[in-house]
This record gives C-alpha cells, structure tokens and sequence, in this order.
C-alpha cells in the first residue's frame, strides 16, 4: 500500500483527502448530481439570455447572487473542484501515520492526539479523520479478501518472537519465546529464552534445524533489528553477523514487506497458539524446566493436532516436507565456529552464554578470544591457548580453574624459588602491573563467587 494510493483515495462529499497541490474533484456525487449541476448552469444561461437580471435569476432558482454571476463569468460548464492545500500539514508525517495507523486500530483520535503531542503536528482533527479513512476501509477489505499465500515442501520457513509471562515458582518472569513454522507442513519449533538478543536468535535457529533434520530455502522475518539494520537506496542493509550466518547455512534471508507483517501468518498463528494452548495453568521451576515442558507439548500436542487450515496433522504432513529439506546435521555449528571477543573482568572472569569461565588473572582488562570445539570452551591471548573449560550446560554458573588466581601465582613462585619474597617469572603474557597477592584473597574471592 504505496502512500500515495492511500490519500488520494476518494471519501465521503464534502471531505478533502489529497494532500497535493492538484485540484481534486469533490468525490462521492452521483451521475445524477452531476448532470443536474450542468442542467442548473444551463438554465442560468438560458434565463440570462432572455434578458432576466442576476438578482432575478438568484430569486427564482434559489441560489446565491454570487454563484450566477460566477455561472456566467464560465465560458464551459465544467464539475465542482476544491482546491486542496498547497503544503499538507500531514505530508511530513504521512509513513508515521501509515505505520501507527494498524496499531491503534486505525482510531483517528489516537493518532491526532499522538501528532499534536509527540510529533509537532498543527492541523486539525478532521484533516487526520480524513486521512484514515480510507486507510480503515483498504484495512477491512483486504481482510475480507486475504488469500492466504502457501508455499511448497522445503520452500519457507517463517521465524518470530513473542512474549509470556509465565511463573518461575512464586516470581512471576517474561520468557521471551523463539518459534520457527515450516510453511508447508506447519511443523513448527518453539524455544524459550532471556532474551531476543543476537546469539539468541542463532542459537534457536540451530536448534530448530537439529529438530527437523535440514533447513528450508528460505525464511521469512520481520524487520527485527537483529535481523537487518535499515535500508540505503533500496538495499537492504543486513546485520552483517546474521548475514555471516544466513551464508554459513546456506538460506535466503527474506522479510516482510514494510507496514504488512500479515504476510508471516503461519508463525504468528504458532505464537498465538502457544500463549493459548501451552501456557495457560503452568507454572515452571524455571527456563529449563520450561523448555522440557514446552518440548513435550510440541511433540504430543502440536505436532499431532489436525491444523485448521491444512486440515492434516503437522507431523503427517511433515512427511512430505522432510524429504524436501536441506539436511544440517553434517555441517559444523556456525556458533561454534564463531570468534567471539571478552573482555577479562576485575575478578579474572569472562561471561559466555550467560555463564562465567576464569582465566589467568594477570589478564585483567585484556581482550582475548573465545571459540567452542566440541563440548569446551578455548580462550585464547594473543594467538596462545590460556584457559579451557568444559561448557556449562545451563544458565548463571560459574567454572573456576584454582591456578587462574593470584594465589596461585604467588604459590608458584615460592615452590619455584624457594621464598616467598621471590619474583615471579615474567612471560610475554605478564602484566607486572599485578600485584601478586596471598592465597587467602583467592579464596576469599572464590567464597564470594
């Protein structure tokens, strides 16, 4: 729905929609009201040639004196036109007004009110009324006329966020839940998370085409942030990870067109479908007990149910599509494969996956970087291995190797030199603006942790 399309619709008589400096005909009369119009000027001139004054003329049709003389002073009978404002106070505001109008439910009053406070916007009410109108009307006819658009087996894929609030014992807690919806069978995958970040996204993906066993062509997206950054000169500007990663596994990355978000149904029909199905009368000990929940549902409820528009169970019709899908399971998580930069906090930890991993302490404030093999975790400084952890499965934990500590530092060097006065070696990775500290403050810190 082009902008221009929108306000140059035609409204109710006596309402000026066009915002452009074109004169605009009065829309909404009949052929009928046109055609007397003509008749009436065409009388005027008649009456007038035979020789009856202005005023007479006015007296005997009931009209204004001004309005004969204007009839006379026209060579041609020609319709009624308004001329419409040379510079539409609502010109600048007009993609704000196309965005926000489906959100209020296309109330006319919201938005003038909104315009006048937070937009800067002069005009008046009716103005904005008029400007809706034909917006609510385009709104109800294509929702009467939507044909909604299917896709083949392994074509498209439909990916989106939505928001529950569930209760995580006696707190009530906002899970923020991943769903991805093959467009062919409706299978679908739901994952809760923190949070809709960057890693989160890619991590719900990968999970997703372990579930399913391959990846569609394509998937289809809103304009979520993590997903693309804005436009120039009619490109799209990708978030360059996201993009990274749409490249690793091979899909094409689409989005919905702008201000039309009904074009991902499928998947905001799976949303909808888990805050009504699932979550209603559960209560969680917490995300993973969730997320064990959650996939259960999937698997005896989701999966199994007869979908209301394919009128199949997603899991029969799953069948079809698996064969149609391009398989993931040999190819290296992109996640793993990723370099990611930490930066080594006072307590000589690093957060990955909202965990915490410990590296020598003498790199504090120092940049090093982490990459998954396998179940580990390797950190590395400049180019050296310098800590290795097991990955903690879970969330908020902690994984603290003792020789990291100052304490440790200290240890050694007395083992080493045989005095506790003694100076520690120096590496090319020291920091000799360290102080090196008694055993005790490491434990202390490990008591605090």
């Amino acid at each position: 729905m082009e902008g221009k399309e929108v306000f140059d619709d035609v409204a109710p008589r006596g309402d000026i929609v066009s915002c452009t400096s074109a004169t605009v005909p009065v829309s909404g009369q009949s052929e009928e009201a046109r055609m007397l119009t003509r008749e009436r000027w065409e009388e005027i001139h008649r009456l007038r040639a035979g020789g009856q004054s202005v005023s007479a003329i006015a007296r005997g049709l009931d009209l204004d004196r001004k309005t004969v003389r204007h009839c006379l002073r026209q060579p041609a009978w020609s319709p009624y036109r308004r001329q419409a404002s040379a510079s539409c106070l609502l010109d600048a505001h007009r993609p704000w007004l196309l965005e926000r109008a489906p959100q209020v439910g296309y109330s006319a009053r919201i938005l003038y009110q909104e315009l006048r406070a937070r937009h800067g916007y002069g005009g008046g009410y009716d103005t904005v009324k008029n400007a809706v109108r034909p917006l609510r009307k385009e709104a109800a006819l294509a929702a009467l006329t939507q044909r909604r658009f299917e896709t083949g087996p392994g074509e498209q894929g439909q990916v989106d966020w939505g928001q529950v609030k569930v209760r995580f014992g006696d707190a009530i807690t906002t899970v923020h839940v991943f769903v991805m919806t093959l467009g062919y069978s409706r299978r679908c995958w739901v994952e809760g998370f923190e949070n809709e970040r960057l890693a989160s996204l890619l991590a719900a993906h990968e999970h997703a085409f372990a579930h399913f066993g391959g990846r569609t062509a394509q998937l289809l997206y809103d304009r979520m942030r993590t997903v693309v950054l804005g436009s120039e000169a009619g490109r799209i500007r990708w978030n360059p990870t996201f993009e990274a990663f749409a490249r690793h596994w091979g899909f094409e990355p689409r989005l919905c067109k702008p201000y039309r978000a009904q074009t991902k149904g499928k998947v905001e029909s799976g949303v909808k479908y888990v805050k009504r199905n699932f979550v209603p009368g559960r209560s969680f000990h917490d995300l993973d007990d969730f997320n064990a929940q959650l996939l259960q549902w999937v698997q005896e409820v989701a999966d199994v149910r007869v979908h209301g528009t394919t009128h199949q169970r997603p899991i029969e019709r799953f069948a079809e599509e698996a064969a149609a899908l391009v398989p993931t399971a040999s190819q290296a998580s992109f996640l793993q494969a990723m370099v990611r930069d930490r930066v080594v906090a006072d307590d000589w930890l690093v957060s990955i996956d909202a965990n915490r991993y410990s590296v020598p302490c003498r790199l504090i404030g120092k940049t090093v970087q982490v990459v998954r093999a396998g179940g580990l975790w390797q950190i590395r400084y400049r180019g050296e291995l310098v800590a290795e952890h097991g990955v903690l499965a879970g969330r908020h934990q902690l994984s603290v190797q003792p020789e990291h500590g100052p304490g440790a530092t200290a240890r050694n060097a007395r083992q080493r030199y045989g005095t506790a006065s003694a100076p520690a070696p120096q590496t090319g990775l020291q920091d000799e603006s360290v102080e090196v500290r008694d055993l005790s403050i490491y434990e202390q810190m490990l008591e605090a942790a």
